[in-house]
């Protein structure tokens, strides 16, 4: 904490960061993903004026009330009623409109399902779902306010496009994407306390492409969402041991990088994924499919809540209890390179 003496006849100004463990909404002023998303729509919305945003009561905290600020007249607050908020949502699609709605990714995707899947994706409508505090990002807030079934619930939904970008440069690129794509599309971010994982914004975001962020021929590791930069280090990590990690941000989760998979199966032969989600239905279940249409075999593990509901705490202390932080990844990674199969010389299973 500063120590600054204030200036005769002034008072000492406050910190620029937060400090601590205690976090609150003004210090993700200073953060990552839940901001940077707000300012990305806003600027959209200046240049769109087919582009709306509808909140529940939630646009301080998920960070769409910077979109209310500038453009007021397009930012409609449903209060606590999220179903009626994706009903309204549809209709306002069908008018040409650009709807955006912003919430906690615990409503988006259970307490107002059967309104995305009726409302939005049956009737295959405009409409962007932005869920924050996904995962369990919100560790503190308990576990009903974690989230760890979203991508399950909003992959298995026909004509929805399911996006996890790494960071906030990430996020920034996917809401672009997002509002050039044609259709109903989910993105879930964190809630807005992460660390950066792209150095700048010098990358391409397509979606349906995964991103290569480290080459290797060991074994691949296939992250989505937080995870990605806990990946990057682990592979970082053992590169000194001699063990060469392929790591994919594969940030589009439906439609999912078949090609990148199928390469990282004939390549390193050993794949892990790294979800802050159950390992049930989400990126490992989307990646095993991906395996298995492909008829190849190969040594594969997935890291995630395995078919259980996370603790209270702290977000860093939940990952690495559940073990998808570096420390997790490095340890299975040592586990499956032991990991004994048999061969042969195209990897074709017969």
């Amino acid at each position: 904490m500063s120590t600054a003496t204030p200036t005769a006849g002034k008072p000492a100004k406050k910190a620029a960061k937060a400090t601590g463990l205690t976090w609150t909404i003004a210090d993700a002023d200073h953060m990552t993903q839940a901001e940077i998303y707000g300012e990305v729509l806003t600027q959209a919305a200046l240049k769109d004026g087919r582009v709306v945003a509808l909140t529940a009561d939630l646009a301080k905290s998920t960070k769409i009330g910077k979109f209310e600020q500038k453009v007021p007249e397009r930012f409609f607050n449903f209060g606590i009623a999220e179903a009626n908020m994706f009903a309204v949502a549809s209709g306002m699609a069908e008018t040409g409109l650009i709807p955006v709605v912003s919430t906690f990714a615990v409503f988006a995707s259970l307490r107002a399902a059967e309104f995305v899947r009726t409302d939005v994706c049956y009737q295959k409508r405009n409409v962007k779902i932005i869920g924050t505090h996904s995962g369990t990002s919100f560790g503190q807030a308990g576990t009903t306010h974690h989230c760890t079934e979203d991508i399950a619930v909003m992959r298995c939904l026909a004509n929805m496009t399911v996006i996890a970008p790494a960071d906030a440069r990430a996020t920034a690129k996917a809401v672009e994407a997002m509002l050039a794509h044609d259709g109903p599309v989910y993105i879930r971010i964190g809630r807005g306390f992460e660390p950066p994982c792209y150095k700048d914004m010098d990358f391409e975001f397509t979606i349906g492409k995964s991103n290569l962020l480290r080459d290797g021929t060991d074994i691949t590791v296939i992250a989505a969402g937080i995870p990605v930069l806990q990946a990057v280090e682990a592979a970082d990590r053992v590169k000194p041991d001699g063990v060469s990690v392929r790591v994919i941000d594969m940030h589009t989760i439906k439609p999912i990088d078949e090609e990148a998979i199928v390469r990282a199966v004939q390549d390193t032969r050993r794949l892990i994924t790294v979800e802050d989600h159950t390992v049930v239905g989400g990126l490992g279940t989307a990646v095993a499919d991906v395996i298995a249409k492909s008829g190849k075999g190969c040594a594969f593990r997935k890291l995630g809540y395995q078919d259980e509901y996370s603790i209270v705490g702290y977000p860093e202390d939940l990952q690495h209890r559940y073990g998808i932080d570096a420390d997790g990844i490095v340890s299975a990674i040592g586990e499956v390179l032991k990991q004994d199969f048999e061969q042969d010389e195209d990897w074709e299973d017969e």
